[in-house]
């Protein structure tokens, strides 16, 4: 008869914790919510256990000490068997502590715990966790295209520098609802679902605290993403954080606009070279530099064969830029081979000069094949002289 009985009541405690978890799983909707319930329920149990300890004093002449240590081997089932409640007042305590803190209260701890956790873990994973961050690189928006392996080539190129292989990095669009990529997170980025339109989503993202701040183009075929990128950099503007923000601008027109909000950096979105990014970050200017060697409107690389014997580097290039031709960035090896940026003392045997030259002054051929020849025969001349 007692077995039955008992097992009634399991069936009605159990029935009771069942409906308890869909009730909190319906109301609490947030981790911070679930967060109170987890302290609610501790306080609650915490209360429980010092009752029944000032119980054990009263009824059963214990000293504190020994009514706490006979409370908490209760509780948590362990049953020493040293101390044991002797009245039938304190045994129907004991009793009440068992199935009240011990089942019911502790299953609701757990399972609050346990939620709290699963919450977080999804909100981080859909990008709508609190990031406390400082001193990060925060990427607003994201390419139309191929967004995942364009982050992929860029977050590497931005570790294999010295200067942010361990900086937190963060992005900040809406392009990631179910969560960053396994590639991007094991580079350690971090993710912030929103729009930088929005104040709340700037500040959760730590637009304040970042130390670089990329505007990308949200589509870098139209014009009209330069409308968003002009509102976010007006908002940035509004902070007083144009010194650090580079931000891409689709269309030439519109740069002007984006340079009186006091941006840092303007870029054309160049989207097979994203070190134009990396080298504005860690070098200021030298992205004008590069970005400047994509087009064809200002200066370009022109090849321009040259025979070398081997002449020294240093002159050669005084030989070029003496003569206002351009700049020698680099010579083509008689077998084939193209030699960038070499030691200014270095010999070059050479067929070929590649030059960055003015688009709207490009030298012919002639003219640089003569530059040089003129500079050595007079170089040649002075040393025989001496």
């Amino acid at each position: 008869m007692s077995n039955v009985v008992y097992d009634a009541g399991m069936n009605k405690v159990t029935r009771f914790i069942r409906q308890r978890q869909r009730v909190r799983h319906a109301v609490y909707q947030t981790d911070a919510s679930i967060k109170r319930a987890v302290i609610r329920t501790a306080l609650l149990l915490l209360t429980f256990i010092l009752l029944h300890a000032a119980t054990m004093v009263w009824l059963e002449g214990l000293s504190p000490w020994q009514a706490l240590w006979l409370t908490m081997t209760t509780l948590t089932t362990v049953g020493y068997g040293d101390l044991s409640a002797q009245t039938m007042a304190g045994q129907l305590a004991t009793m009440s502590l068992m199935f009240v803190c011990g089942i019911t209260l502790m299953t609701f701890l757990i399972s609050d715990y346990v939620d709290f956790r699963i919450a977080r873990r999804e909100r981080i994973r859909t990008g709508n966790w609190d990031w406390n961050m400082a001193e990060h690189l925060l990427f607003i928006n994201a390419p139309k295209y191929n967004r995942e392996a364009y982050f992929l080539r860029l977050i590497s190129q931005i570790r294999e520098s010295g200067e942010y292989v361990d900086a937190p990095i963060m992005l900040l669009n809406e392009d990631f609802p179910d969560g960053l990529p396994d590639s991007l997170r094991q580079l350690g980025v971090v993710h912030v679902t929103g729009l930088a339109s929005r104040e709340d989503d700037l500040r959760r993202a730590g637009v304040d605290r970042a130390s670089h701040i990329i505007v990308l183009a949200r589509d870098e075929y139209s014009a009209d993403s330069d409308s968003y990128t002009f509102d976010v950099a007006y908002r940035l503007y509004q902070r007083h954080l144009g010194h650090r923000v580079i931000a891409e601008c689709v269309d030439d027109g519109n740069r002007e606009r984006l340079k009186h909000l006091d941006i840092r950096s303007i870029l054309r979105p160049i989207r097979s070279y994203p070190e134009i990014i990396v080298r504005a970050m860690v070098a200021p200017g030298a992205e004008v530099v590069i970005e400047d060697m994509f087009t064809h409107a200002n200066d370009h690389p022109v090849r321009y064969p040259v025979w070398l014997e081997g002449e020294r580097w240093a002159d050669v290039v005084n030989a070029v830029v003496q003569s206002n031709l351009g700049t020698p960035l680099a010579y083509v090896t008689k077998e084939g081979h193209v030699e960038a940026h070499p030691d200014g003392d270095h010999a070059v045997h050479g067929q070929s000069l590649i030059v960055l030259v003015h688009t709207e002054n490009t030298p012919t051929i002639r003219a640089v094949q003569r530059a040089v020849e003129v500079y050595f025969n007079r170089y040649a001349a002075d040393y025989d002289g001496d």
